[in-house]
């Protein structure tokens, strides 16, 4: 990576991305952060449970959802919205590469084959980190460049196409280890009662998910 896409990476967090942007550089770092966490406990080598089966569906949905909203939503937006932004289909194919590996990991963890969780947790973890450092440099100078409202305005269609499963788990799961300053800054762009919602109930029934993974 050169130091031009250093300013454009989440890999140390987002802060030096622009207030508006952080819900979506919050995806990534907690994207990272889990494929993290299932490889920590692939390296355990203990029994596979229920519980990591349910965290792992979760954490897929997410993923599943994000992608598919950037495929759909975003980059169509951006390659009308800003001139030469153009990922040559390399980000598309990423997302292709990660349904299989989710769905690798889905199978293993369904089977109770636990040998075989850490070539598989390995796998989508070495995979998540290339994505986002082929992803970030190309997207978010060109989303960052827009008019906050009018960034803004597409990240609201991007939420609203969130199934209910999503929609419960992002907020608490984007804000879980985040920085002050962007929980901050995203809060704002979210309305008061959801924001509520997200700090109450979500946030414990999401913290009850996180057990197999501590």
């Amino acid at each position: 990576m050169s130091e031009r896409d250093e300013v454009w990476s989440t890999e140390q967090g987002p802060g030096g991305l622009p207030g508006h942007v952080r819900g979506f550089a919050l995806m990534h770092v907690a994207m990272r952060r889990d494929a993290a966490r299932l490889s920590a406990v692939a390296a355990r080598r203990q029994p596979l449970s229920a519980a990591l089966t349910d965290w792992f569906g979760r954490l897929r949905a997410v993923i599943d959802w994000h992608h598919h909203s950037e495929d759909e939503i975003l980059w169509p937006f951006l390659r009308e919205r800003v001139a030469g932004f153009d990922d040559g289909g390399v980000l598309e194919a990423d997302h292709s590469a990660l349904d299989r590996v989710m769905a690798e990991v889905a199978a293993v963890l369904g089977s109770g084959r636990s040998a075989e969780l850490p070539e598989a947790a390995e796998a989508f973890e070495t995979l998540i980190r290339d994505h986002l450092r082929h992803e970030e440099p190309v997207v978010f100078p060109a989303v960052a460049g827009l008019p906050k409202d009018e960034y803004l305005r597409v990240e609201r269609r991007i939420i609203g196409s969130a199934p209910t499963q999503v929609m419960t788990y992002l907020q608490p799961w984007m804000f879980d280890g985040a920085d002050a300053a962007s929980v901050r800054a995203v809060s704002a762009t979210i309305p008061a009662p959801v924001r509520l919602l997200g700090r109450t109930l979500l946030e414990r029934r999401y913290r009850r998910t996180l057990e197999p993974v501590r």
